[in-house]
């Protein structure tokens, strides 16, 4: 059997969001694509750095994540790299959303890209801010981390 069997395929990961966010609780979406946008995801033509999603009459977005034109087709048909796309969440999940994103101040930023059972989805995170000590703090909190693994290694 492939890989493919299980249907779960990452194509990009933002690793920037979790060192800029305190991440609270995630989502998993759809997201509404062209042709030449699945293509070129499946090549793995995406980066998610400086995207984030927004809520706008009822509706999840998805912008200025980058999925790059796909080369083999004509400049006709490809996309434009940094469009908004809308997101597919249920009507319940938005409605959550809403609440915490206009009350508490946090911020929705997109995890990772991936292949589920064929599908584009994205992982979406809720988000609180970093401040520059926090960041430090983590840095660390992770450095400690390593050394106290490495003298267990060699104990």
């Amino acid at each position: 059997m492939s890989d493919k069997s299980d249907g779960y395929k990452v194509v990009s990961d933002n690793r920037q969001a979790r060192y800029l966010y305190e991440i609270l609780e995630t989502y998993e979406a759809g997201i509404q694509l062209t042709g030449t946008e699945v293509k070129s995801i499946r090549a793995g033509k995406v980066n998610l750095q400086d995207g984030y999603a927004l809520i706008r009459n009822g509706e999840a977005w998805l912008i200025n994540a980058h999925i790059s034109p796909y080369t083999a087709s004509g400049q006709y048909f490809n996309h434009e790299p940094r469009r908004t796309r809308k997101l597919l969440l249920h009507r319940q999940e938005i409605r959550k959303l809403i609440g915490k994103v206009e009350q508490q101040g946090l911020t929705l930023v997109p995890l990772k890209m991936y292949f589920k059972r064929g599908r584009v989805k994205v992982s979406i995170a809720l988000g609180k801010g970093k401040k520059l000590h926090d960041k430090r703090e983590d840095l660390k909190k992770r450095q400690d981390k390593r050394d106290m693994e490495r003298a267990m290694k060699n104990y």
